[in-house]
């Protein structure tokens, strides 16, 4: 299931307690990030062990545009995580919204 700019906004708002992973690269985090935790698409695999601990919590993930954040996603629910969202249309998407 994924989720849109407007509910991630409402979570972050409400300050809800959930995973919050970024998979883009360090360099694009930079220029703008949403305060998600930073994990590489390219380390998410090696990162797994780190969230097991979270593994019934909610995760949401994204990206630049949702397709990276995708990948990731099916890396999760492959390791068993259940509850793991994408963020449709990324970063692009919350910046056509709600501006950087």
């Amino acid at each position: 299931m994924d989720i849109n700019v407007e509910e991630l906004k409402t979570k972050l708002d409400a300050k809800e307690d959930f995973v919050f992973i970024d998979v883009r690269e360090q360099y694009e985090y930079d220029e703008f990030n949403l305060k998600a935790k930073l994990i590489p698409l390219g380390n998410i695999s090696t990162a797994i062990g780190d969230l097991e601990a979270h593994k019934e919590k909610e995760v949401v993930i994204h990206c630049r545009s949702g397709a990276r954040s995708a990948m990731a996603q099916q890396l999760l629910r492959e390791a068993g995580f259940q509850n793991v969202r994408n963020l449709e249309g990324g970063v692009l998407a919350w910046i056509d919204k709600y501006g950087s």
